[in-house]
């Protein structure tokens, strides 16, 4: 009895004689594109050359001093042009820095674009209020004026509460944050569109965002 027990045990082999997981050198950027240089280009909307110029070293600095980066704007195409360094440590940031660029375009302030670069989990959604409801003339005046709320109170509220930004550009919506919190926002303001009083989509949105404290 004592025996048998004896050999159950000894099968069970330690961690340590399991043989070392290979560890990889990170790719450099060069050897991930087969050396050629990756290009990406972003259209600049006519209303957004004034705020490009004005704001043009922002965009500048951190594109091309810490993401590695070359970046101009090319004023025949009209056009922002990237492309990676031979000194570019990540093939990604040329996607972020494009990323960044485009969110700039879609009416974001560059101080909060710029989170684009810093952080991996914050994306970009955009939807129209006619994706939600088709609304018309007055209607649709109407749901544009619920979004924003007086002096932009409701914008402000929903942002603050899911940690977002929120553009309202004619009747395109576009929502800066990371994922479950980008939802919390759409739900929000799909409930505006489809004519929710706003004192009740904060009430809900108190509680959900209570929850989402809960959880982390």
């Amino acid at each position: 009895m004592g025996d048998s027990t004896q050999m159950e045990v000894q099968p069970v082999s330690e961690p340590g004689s399991l043989p070392p997981k290979p560890v990889f050198e990170p790719l450099k950027a060069h050897e991930i594109s087969d050396g050629r240089v990756q290009f990406r280009k972003i259209p600049v909307p006519p209303h957004r050359y004034a705020p490009i110029k004005k704001a043009w070293l922002d965009i500048f600095t951190p594109v091309h001093e810490q993401m590695k980066i070359d970046i101009r704007m090319n004023l025949k195409s009209r056009k922002v042009e990237l492309k990676t360094r031979a000194d570019t440590p990540d093939i990604s940031n040329l996607q972020k820095s494009a990323d960044f660029v485009h969110a700039f375009m879609m009416g974001f302030d560059v101080v909060d674009a710029v989170a684009l670069l810093r952080l991996d989990e914050l994306y970009v959604e955009s939807f129209e209020i006619k994706d939600v409801k088709t609304l018309r003339g007055e209607h649709l005046s109407r749901a544009i004026g619920r979004l924003s709320g007086k002096g932009g109170k409701t914008k402000f509220a929903i942002e603050n509460a899911t940690k977002t930004r929120i553009v309202i550009a004619d009747t395109k919506i576009h929502i800066l944050g990371a994922f479950s919190n980008i939802k919390v926002a759409r739900d929000s303001l799909c409930s505006l569109i489809l004519g929710s009083p706003a004192g009740k989509v904060y009430s809900k949105l108190r509680a959900v965002t209570a929850r989402l404290a809960e959880r982390f």
